[in-house]
């Protein structure tokens, strides 16, 4: 056995499997989203595995919804605080979390791929729902940036699901019930940085592959409501991406709120690294009304 797949086993008896867990034995540690061969793999590394790290609410707070979270970082790196700390953020409105480790570009990974996690993350969470006492229909998503992209891009190709596959997640659908976009890249169909397509893509995308993943021309009536937040002052991600969203969101006549605030840099997360009630940006605030009025979070 190479040192890879020696690695890759150890860290499957380490991390379990959610589908051989029983109702009492709710995964609460990190778990992989494949048991076996993960799809479009390049190699068995750590890096190679994308997972979910679940974050339980207290029981007297549980409300049965769940939301997959999906930290940013460009695609190269997952920001710390827009995983863990949003899961605990959650945790406090009654909702279970799941923080995704999808995988990055940097370790040769590409969109599709990528966006092949995102969906897995919500199918086994759906798939889980009856044993993990959730809600099927209350399974949301949201991401900062890079992983508002993956949120934004999950919420307008998702699929119902195939009925005949042998593997019961699958069979899940992939569709988010609630979409929570954290200054979100949504224009990706700009071409404003020369590279980006194939960077993200490949060599030579289609002009069809760019459009598949610019959320905003994907919008349909079926696309999941959604909460949207953005700075003006955010030069990495500007404004015009949250209202593009938002423009189309309206004219497919989707559910949407649209926030937005003068100040503060890309990346500013719940407003505090480290996870401090007392310190939270009032973006969260206004999504927590929001949850409250889908279902998800309990009313105060």
């Amino acid at each position: 056995m190479t040192a890879e797949k020696c690695a890759a086993a150890i860290l499957f008896a380490i991390l379990g499997f959610p589908s051989l867990l029983s109702a009492a034995e709710r995964p609460t540690n990190a778990f992989p989203l494949w048991a076996n061969d993960v799809p479009d793999a390049l190699g068995r590394a750590e890096k190679d595995l994308p997972q979910l790290t679940p974050y339980w609410p207290a029981a007297d707070k549980a409300t049965g919804a769940a939301i997959v979270v999906c930290p940013g970082g460009g695609y190269n790196v997952l920001a710390p605080h827009e995983g863990e700390a949003y899961a605990r953020w959650l945790n406090d409105l009654g909702i279970a979390a799941f923080v995704l480790k999808y995988r990055l570009m940097k370790d040769g990974y590409r969109i599709p791929a990528i966006l092949g996690d995102a969906a897995r993350a919500v199918r086994t969470v759906r798939a889980n729902a009856a044993d993990w006492k959730l809600d099927p229909a209350r399974i949301g998503i949201m991401g900062s940036s890079a992983g508002g992209h993956l949120s934004a891009t999950l919420s307008t190709r998702f699929d119902a699901g195939r009925p005949e596959h042998d593997d019961p997640i699958e069979r899940a659908s992939s569709r988010p019930d609630a979409t929570i976009l954290c200054y979100a890249f949504i224009l990706f169909d700009r071409g404003d940085k020369p590279d980006r397509h194939e960077r993200f893509l490949g060599p030579k995308p289609s002009a069809e592959q760019i459009r598949a993943f610019a959320p905003a021309l994907n919008v349909t009536s079926k696309t999941p409501p959604c909460f949207i937040w953005q700075t003006v002052e955010d030069a990495a991600v500007p404004v015009e991406n949250a209202l593009v969203m938002a423009e189309a969101l309206r004219q497919a006549g989707v559910p949407f709120d649209l926030h937005l605030y003068e100040n503060g840099r890309h990346g500013i997360g719940l407003g505090t690294r480290n996870y401090d009630r007392s310190k939270l940006h009032p973006w969260t605030q206004a999504c927590e009304f929001w949850l409250g009025e889908r279902g998800f979070a309990a009313r105060p």
